[in-house]
């Protein structure tokens, strides 16, 4: 089948949907904590134009479908943020051996896939049985998902949202464009992407399309040379303030990727870029908790939660028996619970479990959770401008409250109790109770086993759970829950 052939198949599947009105539904996150999270409102449009998109003074586009949340680049990814309320999501598009666009972020697929071979070497029908595999970012419940067709992603959203559609290889313009124009409307709902020295963006004028070009970084300073082509600009988060700031100052929309966290929200939007490309979109693009407690059984990583690193070589691993969050990382590691976040009353409390599931680490090693984080940054709970409290156990029992006040000026102990040691895979229940003017810290409800430090320094919204040793023994959490106030 020739790619015309295939893009005429796709146009009438498109109008077959666009007569029976599909559209996507919202599926409401469930809590089940004693601190309800804020309602996230249920979409209202089921159709959005680039027109609808940038009427918006800051909007937001679903980067790869929302790749912290969903397996990137996957029909099911696409859907999913459509579902949540994304007005627009990125699609990269490939060409197999035998002719057939496909959506697909690299070249190569042993990343997603575990399969060595370029997409450009394998016909469609070899394509079909290979699966995208997201469960070492994910969690290990996360479905395996298809690489779809791009024609079968534009009969299912080319009607109804915004599409920011890439030719990733930089050979296929044609074809990629030829698929596009057979949808009604077309440039009213897709926005030609490429980087800001290819020279695609000539064709895609000619044909009508919006055209976004992004810069990888501001190391070679090549914003006026190309800025001109380029209807939306972009750039990566990683590039300097100054950057952005120069980039911002040409008056055309500027959207930055990929946006993991709401810290990164802020900081770009307060420099001026007013498009966010969000790998985390449910997340990003909410502004209370999502949840009370964690979800560690449901072997899915929580919306908003994150490693200290983001890649699936740092994200904890569930233990599916025991419903808990393994950190089995020879180095400390911050975990930061964004799904639970922020925390807006003054007063709350909230528990924890943990426990070594096989060896111990060193006596005064110790292991907890972060509170009062003023951003959900996860680099930021051990870095050097971190501040929060930190409730830590070491396996001597040695239940310890300090105050973290980044690597320039240490950590101050404001309060300590002895309780008993800690054998490997028993549980130890944390709890804190925290007020205006002072926080109190227990283990396993025992009234012996409690400390108060009248502290009201830091009333950050955020969590985080860590393993501050740099040995390798595992230290596992579970039962995390914000409380009301006693």
């Amino acid at each position: 089948m020739s790619p015309r052939d295939d893009a005429a198949i796709g146009r009438r599947r498109f109008l077959q949907l666009a007569m029976l009105g599909t559209a996507g539904l919202l599926t409401a996150c469930s809590a089940g904590a004693v601190v309800p999270p804020a309602a996230t409102p249920t979409p209202t449009r089921t159709t959005s134009t680039l027109d609808d998109l940038l009427g918006q003074q800051v909007f937001a586009i679903a980067h790869r479908g929302s790749g912290d949340t969903w397996p990137e680049h996957t029909l099911r990814a696409y859907t999913e943020a459509v579902a949540a309320g994304a007005m627009a999501v990125e699609v990269s598009v490939h060409m197999t051996k035998d002719g057939v666009l496909v959506c697909h972020h690299d070249t190569n697929l042993s990343r997603m896939t575990g399969v060595d071979r370029d997409i450009k070497d394998l016909t469609f029908e070899e394509l079909a049985v290979i699966r995208n595999d997201a469960r070492a970012w994910l969690g290990p419940a996360t479905p395996l998902e298809p690489i779809p067709a791009f024609r079968d992603v534009l009969d299912a959203l080319a009607h109804r949202t915004v599409l920011f559609i890439e030719d990733k290889s930089g050979e296929h313009a044609k074809e990629v464009l030829d698929l596009m124009d057979f949808y009604p409307g077309s440039t009213s709902h897709m926005v030609w992407k490429q980087t800001a020295a290819s020279g695609s963006y000539k064709e895609a004028r000619r044909r009508g399309y919006t055209l976004w070009g992004y810069f990888m970084d501001d190391a070679d300073r090549q914003f006026d040379r190309y800025q001109d082509r380029f209807d939306l600009l972009g750039i990566y988060h990683g590039a300097s303030d100054q950057a952005m700031r120069d980039l911002v100052a040409y008056g055309k929309p500027v959207i930055c990727w990929e946006i993991h966290t709401r810290a990164m929200r802020k900081r770009v939007v307060d420099l001026g870029v007013r498009g966010l490309m969000c790998s985390n979109y449910p997340y990003v693009t909410a502004s209370g908790a999502l949840a009370g407690k964690d979800d560690f059984g449901s072997g899915r990583r929580a919306t908003g939660d994150l490693p200290w690193i983001l890649t699936p070589k740092y994200q904890p691993r569930f233990d599916e028996p025991s419903r808990g969050l393994d950190f089995a990382f020879a180095s400390a590691a911050t975990y930061v619970l964004g799904s639970l976040g922020p925390l807006a009353a003054p007063s709350y409390g909230c528990t924890f479990s943990l426990c070594w599931p096989e060896e111990l680490p060193g006596a005064d090693d110790g292991a907890g959770l972060a509170l009062a984080l003023a951003q959900d940054d996860p680099a930021l709970v051990s870095g050097p401008a971190a501040a929060a409290y930190l409730v830590q156990l070491s396996p001597q029992g040695k239940l310890t409250l300090l105050l973290r006040q980044g690597a320039a000026s240490g950590d101050r102990v404001l309060a300590t109790v002895q309780t008993a040691p800690v054998k490997p895979g028993e549980w130890a229940s944390i709890r804190l109770d925290v007020s205006a003017a002072s926080l109190t810290v227990s283990r396993d409800g025992d009234a012996g086993w409690k400390a108060t430090a009248a502290d009201g320094a830091l009333r950050g919204g955020y969590l985080a759970l860590v393993k501050g040793y740099r040995t390798p023994q595992t230290v596992r959490f579970r039962d995390v829950a914000v409380l009301a106030a006693p």
